[in-house]
C-alpha cells in the first residue's frame, strides 16, 4: 500500500510539475506569438522644454511596464517607441507623422505646450489616429481624436485668480507670459476677461521667449507697475532667471508674490527654491497630498527612479492618460482607434489627485483643484482647493464659443509670421 501511494504521489507532482511548464511555455508562447500593441511616446528629450517633458516620459514609461507586468492588454505585451519633438511645434508634426507611418503605433502619448497640441492634432486627426496629450493648455477646441488629461484653464486659471481676489485680496495684476506659446497668451486674455468682471485690473502684461531674452525688461515692467500678484505662465528654462532677478530686484514673495501656472515640484528641483519661499502655484495635484493612492504612487515612482525624484500634476496626469487608454483597450478588446474612443469616453480612475473621469463630451478629464504654497523643501503646502472635481469647460463662459473661435484664428493667423508680436496679440 505504501508502495502505491508513493508511486500515486510521485504521478501527482510529476503531472502538477508539467501542468505548471505547460502554463508558463503557454504564457511565454502567447508573448511570442500574439504580435504586440505598439505604442508612441512623444515629447522634448532636448530644448527647453525638457525640463517639464523629461519627467512626463518617466510617468508614462512607469506606466507601460506596470502594465506589462500585470499581463500586459489583452494578454499581449505593449511595446513603444519614444521620440524627441526637441522643443519645436514643426518637430513634433514630423515626429508623429513618423511614429504613425514608419513605426505603425496606435497611440501617441505625448506633447507639453498648446501649439505643439495643435501641431499634431494636425497630422492624428487626418489619419483617423489618437493623440493622449497629458498637459495643462488653453482649450478653445473640441477635439474628436485627442484626449487631454491636463487641468483647462477653469480647472487652473480661473479658480486660482479667484483665490487671489478673495485671500490675497489683490486688485492689481501683471501677467507674465511666453512668447512662444498660446497656451500663454490665451490664458491671459482669459483672466483679462475675468478681472474686468470682478472689478479688479491688470496693471501690465509682458512676454518673453523661450531662449529668456527679455527677461530683466520684464522684471523691470513689474517693478513699475507695483502689482498686488504676478501671474505666470513663463515655461522651461526661463523661470531660473526670471526668479533670480525678482529677487535681486527686491521683488520678493513678501512683497510681490508669484503665482504660477507652469512651475510645480519637477521644475523646482532646477529652479532657486531659495527665492521662491511663499510663491504659489495652481494645479490639480500635488505630491504632498495625503492620500493612500498618492502616497503609494510617489512611493513606486521613487523606487523606480530614485529617491530626490519628484512628482507633480503633468507626471500624473500622463500616467493617468496611459492608465485610461489601456483600460479602454481592455474594455473593447481591440486598440483600434475608433472603436477606443467610443469607450475611453466613460472611463474613470481612482488617481493620485482623486476620482479622475473622461467628460464624454469633451474628451477632456474632470479633475481636482488645489493651490499650493512653495517651501523651502521644494515642495507644496496645498493652502486652499476645491472639495470635487471641476468639470473640463474647454471655452469659457466670459465670452461666446465663436468669440473665442475668432480670437484663437485670429491668433493662429499670423503665428510663425514675421506680422506676429505677442506684445499685439494679447490685445486682440
Amino acid at each position: 500500500m505504501r508502495r502505491w501511494a508513493l508511486i500515486l504521489g510521485t504521478l501527482i507532482l510529476g503531472t502538477l510539475i508539467v501542468l505548471s511548464l505547460g502554463s508558463w511555455y503557454g504564457v511565454n508562447l502567447l508573448w511570442r506569438v500574439e504580435r504586440p500593441i505598439r505604442v508612441g511616446i512623444l515629447h522634448s528629450k532636448t530644448g527647453p522644454l525638457a525640463i517639464s517633458e523629461k519627467s512626463m516620459i518617466d510617468a508614462e514609461l512607469m506606466a507601460l511596464e506596470e502594465i506589462n507586468r500585470e499581463g500586459g492588454i489583452l494578454g499581449r505585451k505593449v511595446e513603444w517607441v519614444i521620440a524627441d519633438g526637441r522643443s519645436d511645434f514643426k518637430v513634433f508634426a514630423q515626429e508623429a507623422r513618423a511614429l504613425i507611418e514608419t513605426e505603425k503605433v496606435c497611440v501617441i502619448f505625448g506633447c507639453l505646450t498648446g501649439l505643439c497640441r495643435r501641431s499634431v492634432k494636425t497630422v492624428v486627426e487626418p489619419a483617423n489616429h489618437l493623440l493622449v496629450f497629458p498637459s495643462n493648455y488653453e482649450g478653445m477646441d473640441m477635439p474628436s481624436s485627442v484626449v487631454c488629461t491636463g487641468p483647462l484653464p477653469n480647472q487652473q486659471v480661473i479658480p486660482a485668480v479667484h483665490w487671489c481676489l478673495e485671500t490675497l485680496k489683490a486688485r492689481k495684476f501683471f501677467l507674465a507670459g511666453c512668447s512662444e506659446d498660446t497656451w500663454s497668451i490665451v490664458s491671459n486674455a482669459i483672466i483679462k476677461d475675468q478681472l474686468k468682471a470682478m472689478g479688479a485690473s491688470c496693471v501690465g502684461e509682458r512676454y518673453v521667449p523661450l531662449d529668456g531674452t527679455g527677461v530683466s525688461e520684464l522684471v523691470a515692467a513689474i517693478k513699475t507697475a507695483a502689482p498686488d500678484v504676478v501671474l505666470s505662465t513663463v515655461l522651461g528654462d526661463v523661470n531660473k532667471p526670471l526668479f533670480e532677478q525678482l529677487s535681486r530686484a527686491g521683488l520678493t514673495p513678501e512683497k510681490t508674490p508669484v503665482l504660477s501656472f507652469s512651475v510645480a515640484e519637477e521644475e523646482l528641483r532646477e529652479l532657486p527654491v531659495k527665492d521662491m519661499i511663499g510663491d504659489y502655484a495652481a494645479w490639480s495635484y500635488f505630491q504632498s497630498i495625503d492620500s493612500p493612492v498618492n502616497r503609494a504612487f510617489v512611493q513606486r515612482y521613487k523606487d523606480k527612479y530614485g529617491p530626490d525624484r519628484t512628482t507633480n500634476d503633468s507626471i500624473v496626469a500622463a500616467y493617468n492618460g496611459v492608465r485610461l487608454w489601456a483600460q479602454a483597450v481592455e474594455e473593447n478588446g481591440t486598440e483600434t482607434t475608433t472603436e477606443v474612443l467610443k469607450v475611453i469616453r466613460h472611463q474613470s480612475l481612482e488617481a493620485p489627485e482623486g476620482v479622475v473621469s473622461v467628460d464624454s463630451e469633451s474628451l477632456h478629464t474632470w479633475r481636482p483643484f488645489y493651490l499650493g504654497k512653495v517651501r523651502r523643501d521644494g515642495q507644496f503646502d496645498i493652502v486652499w482647493s476645491l472639495q470635487k472635481p471641476v468639470r473640463p469647460v474647454p471655452y469659457p463662459v466670459l465670452r461666446t464659443r465663436a468669440a473665442w473661435d475668432a480670437y484663437v484664428e485670429r491668433l493662429y493667423a499670423t503665428w510663425g509670421t514675421q506680422d506676429f508680436n505677442p506684445q499685439t496679440a494679447k490685445d486682440l
